[in-house]
């Protein structure tokens, strides 16, 4: 049985819907990120599902229980569901430790382990207007995690993070799904961070879901040029199979080959460099293609032959 089930939630702002017909189930551990443009409804679903954002339409049940808004309780929020907000706030001048005790509930071995999860345990003697954001951000985690929840909701956990504390946070959020098998939910501005975390990616646009998906799928397979843009750089280009669609391809889907090969030729009129791989935009006939490579040998001005790569035809009917 599902742990979450999402029955055509929708939300009305000013008179207009900023949520429409949400309609999704996530299984024990499965890690689901939404992802979407600023104003696309992400948040907004996110805070229905935590019980903090009352539905116009539709029902959230958690074990086959209902979650109930704001409008029927007192206190918003559900006893079972924790979630990080990204405007989140740490009283000031206490010790970490005095904050983390006052709510703390759980066997003091099972809070040790959340502390050393979250990489806190050096700081529960420090005073807390002396920690860094990242610091401050996992010590809230923490705290959320005491109240043992079933479910954790992430609302852009990476924002305001320079990379140093963005990487820890990464490893944390992982940790917390495999070493305290709490199942997440995540919502991230940066959809390319998603990627690598989720075992599966909703794509809202509008308030609607408009592609539902592995990562990979998601990546390679994009509905349109708005679920592509999300996810990186994309080249769109026009009839390859011959029927009159329209294609996405990643720049590293295509590979530099012969001319008696090559399905597009061009010149190449700008090189990037971005530490790992170069970029190369190379004018074609039908215009510009932005291409990845992993080597320094191919330089502004050349004339180059282009294919797509064998193992990606399929992935995006160019077969």
């Amino acid at each position: 049985m599902a742990l979450l089930e999402v029955k055509g939630i929708s939300k009305k702002q000013n008179g207009q819907w900023i949520v429409k017909g949400i309609s999704f189930t996530q299984e024990p551990l499965q890690k689901i990120a939404i992802a979407g443009a600023t104003g696309s409804g992400k948040t907004s679903v996110l805070k229905m599902i935590g019980g903090l954002l009352q539905p116009d339409e539709g029902e959230i049940r958690l074990d086959d229980r209902k979650v109930i808004g704001p409008n029927d309780q007192l206190i918003p929020g559900h006893k079972k569901i924790a979630y990080l907000s990204q405007y989140f706030e740490l009283r000031n001048n206490y010790r970490v430790h005095e904050l983390l005790e006052m709510n703390n509930k759980i066997d003091e071995a099972i809070a040790e382990k959340i502390y050393s999860v979250c990489r806190i345990s050096h700081l529960l003697q420090r005073k807390t207007d002396e920690l860094s954001g990242g610091e401050r951000q996992r010590i809230v985690l923490a705290g959320l995690l005491t109240t043992s929840p079933e479910l954790l909701l992430l609302d852009e956990p990476f924002s305001n993070l320079d990379m140093m504390h963005k990487k820890v946070i990464k490893s944390v959020i992982e940790d917390i799904g495999t070493q305290l098998r709490i199942t997440c939910i995540m919502v991230s501005h940066d959809a390319a961070d998603t990627l690598t975390w989720a075992d599966r990616i909703l794509v809202m646009k509008d308030g609607l879901i408009i592609q539902d998906g592995t990562p990979k799928e998601i990546y390679h397979q994009p509905v349109n040029e708005y679920a592509a843009g999300l996810f990186g750089a994309y080249n769109l280009l026009n009839d390859l199979a011959g029927n009159g669609t329209q294609v996405i391809l990643r720049p590293e889907q295509f590979e530099i080959t012969t001319q008696n090969k090559c399905l597009f030729s061009g010149v190449v009129k700008k090189k990037t460099f971005f530490g790992n791989h170069y970029m190369i935009d190379v004018a074609i006939s039908t215009g510009l293609i932005q291409v990845r490579l992993n080597d320094d040998t191919i330089q502004a001005g050349d004339n180059v032959y282009l294919n797509i790569k064998a193992e990606n035809k399929s992935l995006n009917g160019t077969d």
